[in-house]
């Protein structure tokens, strides 16, 4: 018996880098039909993105898993009539457009609802629909800039920090995803499709915190601690003796009474300023140099197996490979072996929810470019005669 829980709804992506491909792909995960839309000559610029093996993008693979690929030119007259066509049989429409652009198409939202009311539209850019920034080039990257991130990322004395990888798109991805099955209830109860304006910026300033309510209520500025908090202590990186990394945290008081026992120093436990994770926070040199200076005789095995045994927070600092040879990775499944028909078998991160009833899955994985046309355009009721007259003006692959 097939659980998946989104089976039978049917997802256009329309949409490049990043968080769109996200939102696509983790609709999939869970059973949806997900057809990917690209240029017939240019594909998704997601292709390009990261590590290739053998010409075989990587990333690829991952983010466009459980997809069908349709190579169709939206601009042309014939490519939109496609979409109009594909839409009308839709669930959810995912494009990332800038403002305006499917309506210069004649596939705007007002076109594609008189075809199908039941649509669920969402629409991902930089800044939203409307706004004087609306209009402008909008990236992860600007909005890791303007949320308040970089700014509060990295050493007081050095610049803001950008993050490595798509920390903004990844996070309105997600929450994209969640947008749309909000709007697939309303749509039970009435009916209806909607619009879903989502920008990249907001989900990320969520994410950050409430520095600007601080701002607001009390006039404070908050500034970049490096990896300190300001809300508790010791919480840090430290070094072991073997050259490797440990973060701890003590958000929990009990957690941090351990922490400060297990280093040998249970004087300060009951210090008054030690009963809130502000008060430690205001005492952060005297509790990092006692922890950082106890980790520093140890190596990091013999560190982690204290603080285990402690019950305090712990975690290594891992890189790439360091997660693949976890145990509770591997146990776990976190990271799942998948067979893909260019590479054979590879690791995915697995489907981000387990559930008991209506587990998601990984079907297959990423496809070339317009593998998929023919077939959905047959579908959609194009005879043979009809796909080849669309090849031949170059408005499919």
């Amino acid at each position: 018996m097939d659980s998946l829980p989104l089976k039978g709804l049917r997802v256009i992506d329309a949409s490049t880098i990043l968080a769109g491909p996200l939102c696509g792909q983790i609709l999939g995960d869970y059973g949806a039909d997900v057809i990917k839309v690209e240029h017939p000559s240019r594909g998704d610029n997601m292709r390009g993105h990261g590590g290739s093996k053998d010409g075989v993008p990587l990333w690829w693979k991952e983010i466009s898993r459980n997809k069908r690929t349709v190579a169709l030119d939206l601009k042309a007259a014939e490519g939109a009539a496609v979409l109009r066509r594909l839409a009308a049989t839709a669930d959810v429409l995912v494009e990332n457009f800038r403002p305006g652009t499917l309506e210069r198409w004649g596939i705007g939202p007002d076109v594609l609802h008189e075809l199908n009311p039941r649509l669920v539209v969402v629409r991902l850019t930089g800044f939203g629909q409307t706004g004087p920034y609306a209009n402008r080039p909008g990236f992860g990257t600007l909005a890791e800039a303007m949320s308040g991130f970089a700014d509060l990322t990295g050493e007081a004395d050095r610049p803001p920090t950008l993050p490595a990888f798509g920390l903004a798109d990844s996070i309105c991805g997600i929450a994209a995803s969640s947008a749309v099955m909000m709007a697939l209830w309303h749509r039970q109860n009435s009916g209806r499709g909607q619009v879903i304006d989502m920008n990249i910026l907001l989900p990320i300033m969520t994410a950050v915190g409430p520095s600007p309510t601080v701002y607001q209520q009390l006039g404070i500025v908050e500034e970049r601690h490096g990896n300190r908090s300001t809300n508790n202590a010791p919480r840090n990186t430290y070094r072991t003796s073997d050259g490797k990394w440990v973060a701890i945290s003590t958000s929990a008081q009990r957690i941090a009474e351990r922490v400060m026992e297990l280093v040998g120093h249970p004087e300060v436990v009951g210090e008054p300023w030690f009963q809130s994770g502000r008060g430690r926070a205001q005492h952060v040199e005297l509790l990092d140099a006692y922890v950082g200076d106890w980790i520093a005789e140890r190596t990091r095995e013999e560190v982690l197996v204290a603080f285990t045994e402690a019950g305090a927070a712990i975690a290594p600092v891992y890189n790439a490979k360091d997660l693949v040879e976890d145990p509770h990775v591997r146990e776990t499944q976190m990271l799942r072996e998948v067979d893909d028909e260019d590479l054979g078998p590879m690791l995915q991160h697995d489907v981000l929810w387990r559930m008991s009833e209506s587990p998601g899955r990984i079907r297959f994985t990423g496809r070339a470019l317009g593998q998929d046309t023919d077939s959905v355009l047959a579908e959609l009721g194009y005879d043979e005669q009809e796909i080849a007259e669309l090849r031949k003006h170059e408005v499919i692959r």
